[in-house]
């Protein structure tokens, strides 16, 4: 398997390990066990399916989804499709800063406000000494590699019960706040700066045989999405098996008191570090994303540092508010839900279009799954805002 493949796959799996995600998954082990473990394994099956797409788009034209909706969509749309995703970016980027912030200030006790601008300040270094795209992705994998410690350890320390385990992927849903997380989970999975940045990242994979590089790309897919699984389930039954019943736990900061209570100074301050290398990864593949969006939708480009600057803006305005991090956490959740299906819904009737994708355009198989789960994804994503607001 070839770097130029499992790279981009790699940086698209960010998404999967943001704080949102941290969020939702310690919450969901914390109030309902072990029971919501199937929720995490239908979702990486449906992200697994839905990134191979994107994929697929960008290594068979040679264009990005936002490329093609550039040159498709009438000038308008393209504008008011455009908006909707930068306002898409800019609640993808308050999460991320909050969840670094929340790590710097539970690592070192730095203020919210201060300790946002830190990561921003930071993210801003990432963009400017990354030297090429690979250079990127390999810095990217390092704290995807960092995040993976830092929110595993508590397994080793409490391992989990593996009975109950299996037992949780019965699917269930217990009462209605159990449906509402589910939502939320499965709502947080799905990023749409994902979905536009991976058929970004494969569209100049080189000159080869279109088959082989698909069949290498489904492969990277499965490892990367594995991984990003792999920890997103971890987080979910360590506050199954340590925190269950903890009060308090429905924060990430009241998490992290739990875990240090419960689990020592050590693996809290691993998961601490993990969320800070969560937050610092996330914000700068958000940023990359978002400048594919508007080189693909605009037919411009901003410097990334700049484009780093301005989309800083509104998360630190919101910080310094006083907004409790965590619900602002959760609103950002609900303003991406709605920005799944402007992603998602195009991808598919794009790689399922002859005219586009010629010989490896999608079946009627691939037809029938995207739109069950494009239905499945929208009405979540809807079940969720109706919930929050």
């Amino acid at each position: 398997m070839r770097w130029m493949m499992l790279g981009p796959a790699f940086v698209a799996s960010i998404a999967y390990v943001d704080p949102g995600n941290v969020a939702a998954n310690i919450s969901a082990g914390a109030q309902f066990g072990y029971t919501l473990v199937w929720v995490l394994v239908a979702a990486n099956i449906m992200a697994m399916f839905i990134q191979y797409q994107s994929a697929k788009l960008g290594i068979v034209t040679g264009k990005s989804l936002p490329e093609v909706l550039g040159q498709r969509l009438r000038t308008p749309t393209r504008l008011s499709f455009w908006v909707q995703a930068e306002v898409v970016a800019a609640a993808t980027d308050l999460a991320e800063v909050i969840g670094g912030a929340i790590a710097l200030n539970l690592l070192f006790d730095v203020p919210l406000l201060l300790g946002a601008l830190i990561t921003g300040a930071i993210s801003m270094g990432l963009l400017a000494f990354q030297r090429g795209r690979r250079a990127f992705e390999r810095v990217i994998v390092g704290l995807l590699i960092m995040i993976c410690a830092g929110f595993l350890a508590g397994l080793f320390v409490d391992p989990p019960s593996a009975g109950q385990t299996i037992q949780g992927l019965v699917p269930r849903l217990e009462n209605r706040e159990a449906v509402i997380l589910t939502a939320s989970m499965l709502g947080a999975t799905v990023m749409p700066h994902a979905i536009y940045l991976h058929s970004s990242l494969v569209k100049d994979t080189g000159e080869g045989n279109v088959k082989d590089l698909l069949k290498q790309t489904r492969s990277s897919i499965i490892v990367a999405l594995t991984a990003a699984g792999v920890v997103n389930i971890g987080l979910l039954l360590v506050a199954a098996s340590s925190l269950a019943g903890v009060p308090g736990t429905d924060t990430i900061a009241g998490a992290h008191a739990a875990i240090l209570e419960n689990l020592g100074t050590t693996v809290a301050g691993l998961f601490a570090l993990g969320l800070f290398a969560s937050g610092l990864a996330s914000t700068s593949v958000g940023t990359y994303a978002g400048s594919e969006i508007m080189a693909g939708l605009l037919h411009t480009r901003i410097p990334l540092l700049a484009r780093r600057a301005i989309t800083l803006v509104p998360a630190i305005g919101i910080i310094a508010t006083g907004v409790e991090p965590s619900t602002a956490l959760v609103l950002s959740q609900a303003i991406l839900s709605l920005g799944i299906p402007f992603a998602l819904i195009p991808l598919m009737r794009y790689v399922s279009s002859p005219a586009i994708m010629g010989e490896f355009a999608a079946g009627w198989g691939s037809r029938a799954i995207a739109v069950v789960l494009s239905t499945a994804i929208v009405a979540l994503n809807i079940a969720l805002v109706i919930a929050l607001f």
